[in-house]
């Protein structure tokens, strides 16, 4: 059984599945003849459906969740556990002990034990029971894209750990099959929820900053013992990844929190792209201390370069840097730095903001504090105390589920939609194209399919208005 389980991984993890995933068609060593192949939407793509942009669904008073992936997704069960009007209803994953570990946690949380599923291919029977409302994906990066269409194909809404896709047309799929089903489709980028990022969105509407038209933002998280670790990644995937790939294959953390302050997809898009990556080091050099030069971890052929700089420039003439290195002995950082005409805030490694007219400093800590108080974001002035307790990287894991139940419960946009997926996922292998021709730029798609020109950005939601 276990040789079995183990042989579906290694065929599923880069081959794809029988749903519209595909690899990354044409890339190789040389580069390509035309880094923008395949990353504009074809002519004859109509639209099957209709716009998801401000998609509401009938409220669903009860959500019923079904978690697919119990490694991140046992996070998720006790946070969901932890929040009114849900109900875990299914449990699937490979591993017997997981099942366990979630159901113990419903157990001790006053809630029932779930329906488990342990099959190869049992997440789809699970996508097709009629008694779930939301399937939560929390999966190794291949399934990602499988789970959630064929979650959006039987009715479900579909959330998805990042990143929702690894290439353009999966990220199409993913558009394709939310139009046609008026599904939601999330992908769930949990730093969007962190404390900081939300207050520094708070003082972008506001205009604190002015107009933003820098941003910075980063996943830098030193993972070189963890991807070398036979217990660590299911399979060893995430290594499996960097001997085959370069550019940027996790954008997301530091890039969703500056798209949303900066309205992208709502009055602003991504126009196009340039990435560079620095030659791999990490990963060879920590395998030959831990496992000896001679060792195959040494020998083998890592393709993802330690450090990637992405250059995005949007249609309204901002930037944004996205920077990924997981294998360098650093501390870990997601930078977060907004640069504004009044202004400009970062987060590492101590958050500190300057204004004008006194911007050549940075405020002091008295005055800090204040604003930082006076921006506090509305969802962590009502629910931010019970997220610190609850927990999720800081509370920020609770803050996002919380907020996806509100929205689903009550019929309301969600906060990330498919488009969003769709923008800041495509940047995986868009990176690796311009990184495989020399940094030539590359065009970022309009997932929006214009859309994006009539949309307004995220609001502030005033949660003390909405409970009084």
């Amino acid at each position: 059984m276990k040789d079995n389980r183990r042989n579906f991984l290694k065929k599923t993890l880069y081959g794809g599945l029988a749903l519209g995933v595909t690899g990354y068609a044409g890339l190789n060593a040389n580069g390509l003849k035309n880094p923008n192949e395949a990353s504009a939407a074809p002519a004859d793509r109509k639209r099957k459906g209709k716009s998801v942009m401000g998609l509401r669904c009938e409220p669903v008073p009860e959500v019923r969740i079904a978690v697919i992936g119990l490694g991140r997704g046992h996070g998720a069960v006790e946070r969901m556990s932890h929040i009114e009007g849900t109900k875990i209803v299914a449990l699937c994953d490979l591993q017997e002990n997981r099942i366990k570990n979630s159901q113990n946690t419903l157990t001790k949380n006053g809630r029932p034990e779930a329906t488990a599923y342990t099959g190869e291919e049992d997440w789809k029977k699970v996508c097709e029971r009629d008694d779930i409302d939301l399937i939560y994906s929390a999966t190794p990066w291949n399934l990602h894209v499988p789970v959630s269409i064929y979650a959006m194909k039987h009715g479900k809404h579909a959330v998805t750990e990042i990143p929702a896709a690894m290439t353009v047309d999966d990220c199409w799929a993913l558009v394709d099959t939310a139009e046609e089903t008026q599904r939601h489709c999330m992908m769930l980028e949990n730093c969007c929820y962190d404390s900081f990022e939300l207050a520094t969105l708070n003082m972008a509407r506001k205009g604190l900053f002015g107009e933003v038209y820098h941003g910075e933002g980063a996943y830098i998280h030193d993972l070189r013992g963890l991807k070398h670790n036979k217990n660590g990644y299911y399979g060893m995937w995430r290594l499996e990844h960097s001997k085959k790939h370069t550019g940027n294959p996790y954008p997301m953390h530091g890039l969703g929190p500056v798209a949303q302050i900066m309205g992208i997809n709502r009055g602003d898009r991504f126009d196009y792209l340039t990435s560079m990556s620095s030659n791999q080091y990490g990963l060879t050099l920590y395998a030959e201390h831990a496992f000896g030069k001679d060792s195959p971890e040494a020998k083998a052929t890592y393709k993802l370069g330690d450090m990637n700089q992405t250059l995005i420039r949007t249609v309204n003439g901002h930037t944004i840097v996205v920077v990924h290195d997981t294998t360098s002995p650093r501390p870990y950082d997601r930078i977060h730095k907004i640069s504004g005409t009044k202004g400009y805030a970062v987060k590492y490694p101590d958050a500190k903001i300057a204004l004008e007219p006194h911007a050549h400093d940075f405020l002091n800590p008295e005055k800090f504090k204040a604003l930082m108080e006076q921006y506090e974001h509305p969802l962590w002035k009502y629910i931010g105390e019970k997220a610190k307790t609850v927990g999720g990287h800081g509370g920020m894991d609770f803050i996002m589920d919380w907020r996806l139940i509100y929205c689903l419960r009550n019929g309301l946009p969600l906060d990330q939609d498919v488009y969003d997926a769709a923008a800041w996922s495509c940047i995986t292998e868009l990176s690796e194209r311009s990184v495989l021709n020399r940094s030539n730029s590359v065009d970022v798609p309009d997932f929006t399919r214009g859309e994006w020109q009539n949309a307004k950005p995220w609001p502030v939601i005033d949660m003390e208005t909405v409970f009084s």
